[in-house]
Parts: C-alpha cells; structure tokens; sequence
C-alpha cells in the first residue's frame, strides 16, 4: 500500500516520542563476537538513559526474553517485545514512522538488505519492522525499494538530508536512478525538497549514512561535524558538504545556518578506522544522549556537549560511553529507533 502524499508526514525526531525502540545485541551476528557481554552492558547504559526522559521497548530474540527483562527488571520504563532478528541495528531495518493529518500513526516498511548485502542473512531482519508495526496496531505501508533509517534525516517542514553515496549507492537499488528515488521519498516521507550531500564520513562500512555526518537540528538549521586536518580523509569530505549546504536552501527556501562539531581524534581497531561521530547522537522527550570518547577526545566531547547544550538549551545533554558498541560499526542513533506520540 502506498501512502498518501498529502495525508501522512514524517516528523522530526525532536517532537514528542511515545517511546523509543532499540534491538538487543546478537552474539552470532557481531563483528567481534568475543565482545559481546561489553556490547550488551554498553546498550544497558544507553538504555537506562534513554528511559530518563521516556518509555523504551527493546526487540529481543525468543531465546533472550527472560534473561534481558531480568536484566531491567528495576525500572518500569524499559519492557521487552519478543521479535526474532539477525542484528540489532533498529534505526536501519524497523519502521520509519509516520503521522497522519488526523493524527493517526503509520509506519513505513522499507525493504532491508543489510547495507548492500554486507551481512547474511538478513531475512529476519527484513521482516522486524513489520513484526513491529502488527505488534503495535500500527497501519503500515509496504515502500518498494531499499532505505536504512540512517541514512535520512527530516526537518518536519518538507526537507530531507541524505547522501550520495548512500542513496544511489548501486548496492541498494541498482535499477532506480536518483529521479525515481527522489519520488519515491517525496511520496512516503511527504517531503518536498531533498538536500543532497556527496558522501559520510571516511571509513564508515554503512556507505556514508547521513546520521554521522549531519543532521538537522531545527528547519533551516544543520548540525554538521567537521575536520580541520587537511591530512584526513574526513577534511575534504566535511569541506564538500560544508559547500553543499552553503549553495542549499531548503524547502521553505531559506538558506541554512550551520553548526559546526569538530570530529574526535582518530581511533581505529585492527587497523580500521572506526566512525566516531557526535552527529550519532538521539533526541528524547526533553533531552539528548550523546555519545562521547573520553581519552584524547576529552576536549571536543567538551565542545560538542556545549555546542548541542547551545543548540538546545531547553534539552538535558546526558552523555553515555560512545566506545562501548562502535567496534560493532554504530552508535546510539543507529541503535534507536523514535515512536512518535499519538
């Protein structure tokens, strides 16, 4: 079923939640499986933070129920919904939800296939959003293409960010070009005006999500992490972007302020970089939890919490421990999935 155009609308993940979704780690799946009590205790931290500001429901396996409700059983916030799943990357394979002029809520049931076919399998994955939505009561709506929730942000006034590399990427949908695809998200997301960055961030495995480069943080308004070594991969691909949205205008026509977060240190693991972006960060009812790298990146954790704290100064900044899950290749924003209140 294809949704209307004039009738449903993505909103920004600022306005109010009902709650926040996110999937419990899977040891098979992960890239180093050694890790994985350390992954789960990072996505515990992330979870009792995000239930600071509201409800949270973690998408875990059968086999994982009893163990991961024990695992929260203190707080009332934080309950459990049993669907089977191959990864736990909730943002790029559950639903995009959105709202109907009547307030009414939908969900987008975007096809999945694992970042270009990265990770097999992904059949379990590619069915959780609908899982989700039936579980919910939620109306869904079938798109017939390809799109991971990372690689998309909205304004909530007709704009929408995503990036070359991703989008077009010939991995994802090699028989659409960037027209049909630019209708396809004008008819799902009822966006009007579509920004186009060239490429994310060096090294990131997702092929340049735009949720650890940019994203809004208001219409008009972009947050967009930046690198001042010219000796860096990121310093060209950050400078590219900058002029992207210094030429943009968005679908109001109004050009864009920009806000900018310098990019921690470098970091890598087995010789390979890792994508440490604050731009993964995840807006709550009331706040925003921020990922943050402790060690060499104490000074631009420093600015990026105060520039967000300046950005959003009715918001609560609540940091968690960006390094916990990152070797598994994301971040909080990645982990989360927004359900917007009703």
């Amino acid at each position: 079923m294809q949704a209307n155009l004039l009738t449903y609308r993505m909103p920004p993940e600022w306005a109010e939640h009902e709650r926040t979704l996110i999937s419990w780690p899977i040891q098979d799946s992960m890239v180093y499986p050694d890790d994985y009590d350390s992954v789960c205790a990072g996505y515990e931290g992330t979870i009792r933070a995000i239930a600071e500001f509201e409800p949270v429901t973690i998408i875990v396996n059968p086999e994982d129920e009893a163990g991961v409700s024990e695992r929260f059983a203190d707080n009332e916030r934080i309950s459990c919904l049993a669907v089977p799943h191959n990864d736990a990357w909730l943002r790029d394979n559950g639903p995009t939800f959105v709202v109907g002029n009547d307030g009414e809520l939908a969900g987008i049931n975007w096809k999945f296939n694992a970042w270009g076919g990265k990770y097999a399998p992904w059949d379990l994955d590619d069915a959780v959003a609908p899982a989700i939505l039936a579980r919910f009561g939620v109306r869904r709506f079938d798109a017939p293409f390809v799109l991971e929730g990372g690689s998309i942000h909205v304004d909530g006034e007709g704009t929408l960010l995503t990036t070359e590399e991703c989008l077009l990427n010939p991995n994802r949908n090699p028989d659409l070009d960037r027209e049909r695809i630019e209708a396809y998200l004008r008819d799902y997301l009822r966006v009007e005006k579509i920004v186009w960055l060239k490429r994310g961030l060096s090294g990131d495995e997702t092929d340049g999500h735009v949720d650890n480069i940019a994203c809004f943080a208001a219409p008009g308004k972009v947050i967009l992490q930046v690198c001042d070594d010219s000796a860096d991969d990121n310093y060209a691909i950050t400078q590219e972007s900058l002029e992207a949205l210094r030429g943009a205008t968005d679908a109001k026509g109004r050009p864009f302020e920009i806000v900018a977060i310098p990019q921690p240190p470098r970091r890598e693991r087995e010789g390979k970089r890792l994508t440490l972006s604050y731009l993964n960060f995840y807006f709550v009812n009331g706040g925003i939890i921020l990922p943050v790298f402790g060690g060499d990146a104490a000074e631009t954790d420093r600015q990026a919490a105060e520039a967000l704290a300046a950005c959003f100064p009715d918001r609560t900044i609540r940091t968690v421990d960006g390094m916990a899950v990152i070797g598994e290749g994301g971040n909080v924003h990645c982990t989360t999935q927004q359900m917007p209140k009703r």
